[in-house]
């Protein structure tokens, strides 16, 4: 299930809350106020693994894209 952010359209506080894909989170309640029907807010893609991040993607000069 993935984590969506939220603010909360009352008070501002911004908040996380684990639900199932394509929950719109209407009925969520906030954890400071109590309001319900936060805003969803756009997250930044995290990923980890064991390969270093290079930042060229395999495009260097010797991959034949030019």
């Amino acid at each position: 299930m993935p984590i969506y952010e939220y603010r909360c359209k009352q008070c501002n506080n911004k908040f996380d809350a684990l639900q199932s894909l394509g929950a719109d989170g209407k009925d969520l309640p906030c954890p400071e106020c109590g309001e319900k029907g936060p805003e969803r807010l756009i997250s930044v893609f995290a990923a980890s693994g064991n390969e270093p991040v290079s930042g060229g993607g395999g495009c260097s000069a010797g991959s034949g894209f030019t």
